[in-house]
């Protein structure tokens, strides 16, 4: 496979995945240029142990932190969690997208690995080397953000109880 098929095959998804982890669009143009760069760099060393995409996906969200490094990651967070709210049917993905885009950067980073892209907290812990009680409490931070701010834009109907 060439390298500009690769390159149009997987740019779509992986540029997906920097965005979500950025929140920039220019920030992410550069991961995924910079990640597909290692790509073509290192594809004879990629042994098929694996799907492609997901060893390309590991390199592009690699890339990708490294972007946010140097913001630090510790937050205070409230432990005491609310139940879980229910929202109104009108809620579209592009909405809930917009309101992931206003978590802070490592907030949302952890957020979308693991709830996104399915990484679990401990691969994310190894990825952005922090303890895992580290990554549990942005991931709960990120959740009660995103909670308050759908209750506030008038999607939550109601406490489940």
């Amino acid at each position: 496979m060439g390298q500009r098929v690769l390159y149009e095959q997987y740019k779509v998804a992986m540029f997906s995945t920097a965005y979500r982890i950025t929140n920039d669009v220019d920030v992410a143009h550069d991961v995924l240029q910079e990640a597909f760069v290692k790509v073509f760099i290192n594809l004879s060393k990629y042994k098929g142990n694996g799907s492609l995409a997901g060893w390309i996906k590991t390199i592009v969200v690699r890339s990708a932190l490294k972007e946010l490094r140097g913001l630090h990651l510790h937050l205070e967070v409230d432990e005491n969690i609310e139940d879980p709210v229910q929202f109104d049917d009108t809620l579209t993905g592009e909405m809930l997208a917009k309101m992931m885009a206003s978590l802070p950067d490592k907030c949302r980073a952890v957020f979308c690995l693991i709830e996104v892209e399915g990484y679990s907290q401990k691969e994310v812990s190894e990825m952005i080397n922090v303890q895992i009680g580290t990554v549990k409490s942005q991931l709960h931070y990120a959740k009660k953000l995103l909670k308050r701010s759908l209750y506030n834009s008038g999607y939550g109907l109601h406490n489940k109880g």
